[in-house]
């Protein structure tokens, strides 16, 4: 499809947002920073709400953000429309005892999180990023900007590589380098503490991911594309956080949740995962608000529906046997709707008619994608989300090529179409 005007806007605010949000961590706190400024009153876990019909609200826990709107007309029964993405992604994150190396370089001990492609973090410039908790109780957000990076052995010394591949051993050749010196005279986590304008010594605790430093791009014959660090999954975020924040308040129709959760590459069995209690709690907290009861809740939950919203794969030009020799999806042809067999995704025919009537309100495209059926499924929120709440879900996302590299690569348009389905989406 052509690139517009709109969507070339679009793709330069989500490469804000990306930039904004190197960590999990920085993504929840930039969902929250922009719902905030778009007029979402910020609530805190351990207090006590007042949820009113014609607010809207935001709450972060750890890496994770749920944010909502609530119609005018709310009662005890209205159905919740949830936009359902993850925060985090695959790389690498900062180990105890962080700072080695040795032969005059300095070192960052780190451990592979999640399912990344390794060999596409070499010759990168690299930012440490996350959270640091305090001695005086303060939890602060760091960012150190470039500061590391892995550098591959030349093939001077390493002659068959582009003959036999390149297979990184995970502790030995993913520790990255930042300085040179002594290291008993230096100390990784002194950098982390200047970008949080904090000590060192007062350092308690910290969740510091590595993360690509480039910004994100448009590029190719017609801008058709946008390649970018982290798009997995924050493209799905970015799309729900537009898309509510234009929504506005609305006489009627459906709760508009945008629930952004965290340690989806690894599961999401945490307390900010899906797999948690995050989003059940909140539809409480909201449900009670509104003068539910159990059975009214019930009511509510079964007229719901959720979008899980995370990247799917598009056809490879160069290893097409890899795909579905039928089912092709491809950039710039429109979001896709995620089908499994086997329930890795949640998508069913009720749920694939229910999509199909969205992204027509919103004069969008959209393609399928299934797995062949000799290469293993991946899996989402949307099957966790179905089975803890009991609310029909639909696996949908974009395509991308390079899933899980340190810089991916999108469809500009796919990008807006997104967002666009999930406007229509929140407005039932």
């Amino acid at each position: 499809m052509p690139v517009t005007p709109d969507a070339l806007t679009y793709a330069d605010d989500l490469a804000d947002f990306v930039a904004s949000s190197p960590s999990s961590y920085h993504a929840a706190a930039e969902t929250a920073r922009r719902l905030e400024a778009a007029g979402f009153e910020r609530l805190h876990e351990e207090q006590a709400w007042e949820i009113r019909p014609g607010g809207r609200y935001v709450v972060v826990r750890d890496g994770a953000t749920i944010g909502w709107s609530v119609p005018s007309d709310a009662s005890a029964t209205t159905p919740s429309h949830i936009f359902g993405a993850h925060t985090d992604s695959p790389g690498f994150k900062l180990k105890p005892q962080p700072t080695t190396g040795g032969r005059g370089w300095l070192q960052a001990a780190v451990e592979v999180y999640g399912g990344p492609l390794l060999n596409s973090w070499l010759d990168r410039e690299l930012t440490l990023a996350g959270r640091l908790a305090l001695a005086d109780g303060r939890v602060v957000l760091a960012d150190t900007g470039a500061l590391l990076r892995l550098p591959q052995l030349a093939v001077h010394l390493d002659r068959g590589v582009n003959n036999n591949g390149l297979a990184l051993d995970k502790q030995a050749e993913t520790q990255p380098v930042w300085g040179l010196g002594d290291v008993a005279e230096a100390d990784i986590l002194a950098e982390l503490a200047r970008s949080a304008d904090a000590s060192a010594s007062d350092i308690r605790g910290y969740d510091v991911v590595i993360a690509d430093a480039a910004r994100g791009a448009v590029f190719g014959k017609d801008d058709a594309f946008f390649a970018s660090g982290r798009l997995d999954d924050l493209a799905s975020v970015h799309a729900g956080v537009v898309a509510l924040e234009r929504a506005g308040v609305a006489d009627s129709g459906p709760i508009a949740i945008l629930a952004a959760f965290d340690h989806e590459e690894l599961g999401s069995n945490s307390r900010s995962g899906a797999a948690g209690p995050f989003l059940e709690d909140i539809l409480g907290r909201v449900y009670d608000a509104l003068g539910a009861d159990s059975s009214q809740r019930r009511q509510a939950f079964a007229s719901s529906w959720c979008l899980s919203s995370d990247v799917g794969h598009s056809v490879h030009p160069n290893y097409a046997q890899k795909h579905d020799p039928v089912v092709q999806p491809v950039l710039g042809s429109g979001p896709i709707l995620k089908i499994n067999a086997n329930q890795r995704y949640a998508t069913d025919a009720v749920g694939s008619a229910a999509w199909r009537g969205w992204c027509d309100a919103a004069d969008v495209a959209t393609q399928e994608f299934v797995s062949n059926n000799n290469v293993p499924c991946g899996s989402t929120i949307g099957p966790i989300t179905a089975t803890r709440l009991g609310i029909r879900t639909v696996d949908v996302g974009i395509p991308i090529l390079s899933m899980h590299s340190a810089r991916e690569l999108a469809g500009v348009s796919d990008l807006h179409d997104l967002t666009r389905v999930a406007g229509t989406f929140f407005a039932g």
